[in-house]
């Protein structure tokens, strides 16, 4: 089985992700256009890029108007030493946790949210926030998004 961090990304196969980032659904003979390349060099490269698990699937990103007036809030999570593991396991358990990060500085984890109302995401709040292990949770809305370009490469 391939790995993504076993392939080397050249600079056309950075720019081909990148334009597919700002449009997933762009024509292949668009993308040739824009990079300067062959319709079947840009064939061929997206077939090795998905092989590869470079790029692991397209999808749609709802705008916030759809969401319903919903909630997304950014955690940071701090827990107690050894005690990630379980942390984790539980907070994937929560259906309103889009996203999971694991990252460096003053918390563990940085956490999404997305709930239908400030009563959820205060119930989920107290959720995670009594989850064994988890120190401290300090807690972002999100009020607009300014640029969203999918994950980063």
């Amino acid at each position: 089985m391939s790995d993504s961090r076993s392939i080397t990304l050249d600079e056309i196969d950075r720019q081909l992700i990148a334009l597919l980032q700002i449009n997933a659904r762009e024509s292949v003979a668009t993308l040739a256009r824009q990079l300067g390349i062959a319709r079947t060099t840009v064939n061929s490269r997206l077939e090795r890029l998905e092989k590869n698990k470079v790029i692991s699937g397209y999808g749609v990103r709802l705008g916030q108007r759809v969401l319903g007036g919903g909630l997304q809030a950014y955690v940071g999570i701090k827990v107690q030493p050894r005690s990630g593991k379980e942390v984790v396991r539980r907070l994937s358990a929560m259906g309103q946790v889009q996203q999971l990060c694991a990252v460096s500085g003053e918390f563990d984890y940085v956490a999404w949210l997305r709930t239908d109302s400030p009563e959820q995401l205060d119930q989920l709040l107290d959720q995670i926030g009594s989850v064994d292990g988890v120190e401290k949770t300090t807690t972002s809305i999100i009020l607009s998004s300014k640029v969203d370009r999918g994950q980063p490469l």
